[in-house]
């Protein structure tokens, strides 16, 4: 089983910067795919960014590309969203998620494991 933890979440005004991470246990880092996905009130839960096992290879949703980028510390546990340029849209629960195949998953269902995810807000 895979537990997954967010931090980093918070209050940034527009036009600001705010990075997230998600620290993984119970699984061989390296061995997962990471994807981070948002949901904001009354929405459905939507793909944000993938990275592969090795980093080499990373995938986003088209509104934050150029923005944001996904990164990942294998001998750390640890991937990280890094959000500029920030806007009132982006607002969500930030939620990292994981899965043990090698494609850059951008749906709900191609990830098995989630953390219980981080609050951005930004204010305009």
């Amino acid at each position: 089983q895979v537990q997954l933890v967010e931090s980093g979440g918070g209050l940034v005004q527009a036009g600001g910067s705010l990075r997230v991470s998600c620290a993984a246990s119970g699984r061989t880092f390296s061995s997962l795919t990471m994807g981070w996905f948002r949901q904001a009130p009354g929405k459905e839960r939507e793909f944000v960014a993938a990275i592969s096992r090795t980093g080499d290879v990373s995938n986003y949703a088209g509104s934050v590309k150029d923005r944001f980028t996904v990164s990942r510390n294998n001998p750390k546990n640890t991937a990280y969203l890094q959000m500029n340029a920030l806007r009132p849209e982006d607002t969500a629960v930030y939620y990292c998620a994981a899965n043990e195949y090698q494609n850059l998953g951008s749906t709900v269902g191609q990830y098995d494991y989630w953390g219980q995810g981080t609050q951005v807000t930004v204010s305009s």
